[in-house]
């Protein structure tokens, strides 16, 4: 049965349906570079209307855009949404005309498109192309762009194309072909929870400046409002600047830890969107792209699951759920490389997060990696119900203890593979919960003693414990007890020591060309208990020593050559230190330069 208000539109649809639609024909605004892998957007002049009215302008009108290319025949389904003025980040306005579908070509040439223009009751989260009627204005306009190469360069996404998953243990990006591996933060969770945003305001923990990070802007960097955004933009540069690719944050907490994100116009108005906030969110995404930082929408936290006012419809696949997919889709779906996490700590039941999981798969056009995120204890229960064909999940993103990350990586790559479907495997949070990934020694006082680890213990056991298990790389947690932590954090230089770690390691395997999609884990190759071992036997064999000492390793009939690499310094990432030739079959021994961690390389010519 329909609410008194669902039936108040629903009337007055029918009293709009007895006019003659209007017939407005403008024809499309074209804006954005007009180059493969970069956004193009149509904007159209609609009704005018505004983000409280009704009918809904979220809910009760649908654009979509079909695009054709030309060449090949290929088309892609696209999602449109209301923008208000279409200057919204820069005027705040709630209300406008302006209607815009953001697409990302992944071919050159001339690519045609079709729009259709719908209203209805519901009508956006319809299955039903011919649901609700023609809403006049542009519906069945038609035109053709024509896009040229890209002219980026490494790393900006936009020279690689679409990150996605392509059925093996990493994301790939579609044009450059390169499998990518990712390292950055995973805290504070609260990133969107920032005061320059429109709208924002929080019922628990401060809303955030970043101040530590506006001297890390620079002019020409996208800002906002004459200015806003400055310490947000200089935390990308930031992580850039330290050879990161990736951050990680929450896009609705209500009812959280935090309790101060949410893209509506407010808390709980859940059908009802803030387009000036959320294009302003828009502008900090587009710039990470284009400094190379991968982008994981954790899309709720586990206080929004079930049954409580916070969740979208109770935990169901509903009206708000779905509208709330397809307003992140339409909105930031174009983004070159990002991750659908369908919630921190996950607890919904195994039919609602396969209903989630299905969502995005059908409606996302670009093949976006689809993970799930869950308590430790739930992660027998909940993964292995996911395992094979039957779910559309396509990544683990785990939570561990930070010395227990390379067991439980193998243990999901390995099920995974024996299921027929390899997920993408990456250590997303690190236990304990608070302490985490600790920050350097010295900071605000910090004395690792304190907690019995340090940066050097993470880059042992949690981030080559990773990448050794043919994991995906690693987002670091900070726990809620120590400086700068999970809730509060607004400097990323508190971590600065294991940013450097893990851009050694990310320079390693991306100089030396190392073909992870063929390495699997084979840590009994050796005979140290210790030693976490990647190959693809008789060809390239990887042992990390933690502590270093004698590697013995049996090789096959060939001729390979050996060498080091340094996890601490980087020295070998170019050229392997101590290089060495061998001729097998030969069971082969190697020491490592001295008793700290090191990484042998072994390869056949």
């Amino acid at each position: 049965m329909l609410s008194p208000a669902r039936l108040t539109t629903v009337i007055l649809f029918a009293a709009l349906c007895a006019v003659t639609a209007p017939s407005v024909r403008a024809g499309a605004r074209v804006s954005g570079e007009l180059k493969q892998w970069h956004t193009l957007s149509l904007s159209f002049a609609g009704p005018d209307t505004s983000e409280t009215a009704d009918p809904n302008p979220f809910l009760d009108y649908r654009l979509n855009v079909t695009f054709r290319h030309k060449a090949t025949g290929k088309t892609y389904l696209i999602y449109g949404y209301y923008a208000a003025d279409g200057r919204a980040a820069e005027t705040s306005a709630s209300s406008g005309r302006v209607w815009r579908a953001q697409f990302c070509p992944n071919e050159t040439g001339l690519w045609d498109y079709n729009v259709s223009f719908r209203k209805g009751p519901d009508i956006a989260v319809s299955q039903d192309p011919r649901a609700g009627v023609s809403a006049g204005f542009f519906d069945g306009e038609t035109g053709s762009v024509r896009v040229a190469p890209s002219d980026k360069r490494w790393p900006d996404f936009r020279a690689r194309g679409w990150l996605q998953y392509v059925g093996e243990r990493y994301l790939r990006f579609a044009g450059s072909k390169e499998y990518f591996l990712k390292a950055g933060p995973d805290s504070p969770e609260t990133l969107l929870a920032y005061k320059d945003f429109d709208g924002t305001s929080t019922l628990k923990t401060p809303l955030k400046t970043f101040q530590a990070h506006v001297r890390d802007w620079r002019p020409g960097d996208p800002v906002w409002k004459a200015g806003k955004g400055r310490g947000l933009i200089g935390a990308i540069n930031y992580l850039a600047s330290q050879g990161m690719n990736t951050v990680s944050f929450l896009t609705y907490n209500a009812g959280g830890d935090g309790d101060n994100v949410w893209p509506f116009v407010t808390r709980n108005q859940k059908t009802r969107y803030d387009c000036s906030k959320l294009d302003q969110w828009l502008i900090v995404f587009e710039h990470a792209q284009a400094k190379g930082i991968h982008l994981q929408f954790k899309t709720q936290e586990t206080e929004n699951d079930n049954d409580v006012p916070e969740s979208l419809d109770g935990g169901e696949l509903g009206t708000e759920r779905r509208l709330y997919y397809r307003e992140l889709i339409a909105r930031f779906g174009h983004l070159q490389g990002l991750t659908w996490n369908l919630g921190e700590e996950n607890s919904q039941t195994v039919a609602q997060q396969k209903a989630m999981a299905a969502f995005f798969h059908k409606h996302d056009p670009y093949g976006h990696n689809i993970a799930l995120h869950t308590f430790p204890g739930d992660q027998e229960k909940l993964y292995k119900a996911h395992l094979g064909k039957a779910s559309d999940l396509t990544g683990a993103s785990l939570q561990n203890g930070w010395d227990d990350v390379h067991g439980f990586t193998i243990w999901w790559v390995w099920e995974s593979t024996r299921a027929g479907k390899l997920w993408v495997v990456a250590s997303d949070e690190q236990n304990g919960a608070d302490t985490g990934v600790p920050p350097d020694k010295g900071y605000d006082g910090f004395d690792p003693k304190a907690i019995g680890r340090s940066a050097d213990d993470i880059r042992k056991r949690t981030l080559w414990g990773n990448l050794m298990a043919g994991g995906a790389g690693v987002e670091y947690y900070f726990g809620y007890a120590l400086p700068c932590n999970d809730l509060l954090c607004e400097d990323w230089r508190s971590r600065e020591e294991s940013w450097k770690y893990a851009h050694i390691a990310l320079e390693f395997f991306r100089q030396q060309k190392i073909p992870i999609e063929r390495l699997f884990t084979r840590d009994r190759l050796t005979s140290a208990e210790d030693d976490y071992v990647l190959c693809e036997e008789g060809r390239t064999y990887l042992v990390y020593k933690p502590s270093g000492g004698l590697v013995q390793l049996d090789l096959p009939e060939g001729n390979f050559t050996a060498g080091w690499f340094n996890p601490r310094t980087g020295e070998g990432t170019k050229a392997l230190l101590s290089q060495s030739k061998v001729r097998g079959p030969v069971e082969a021994s190697f020491n490592a330069p001295y008793n700290e961690d090191w990484l042998l390389v072994v390869r056949r010519q």
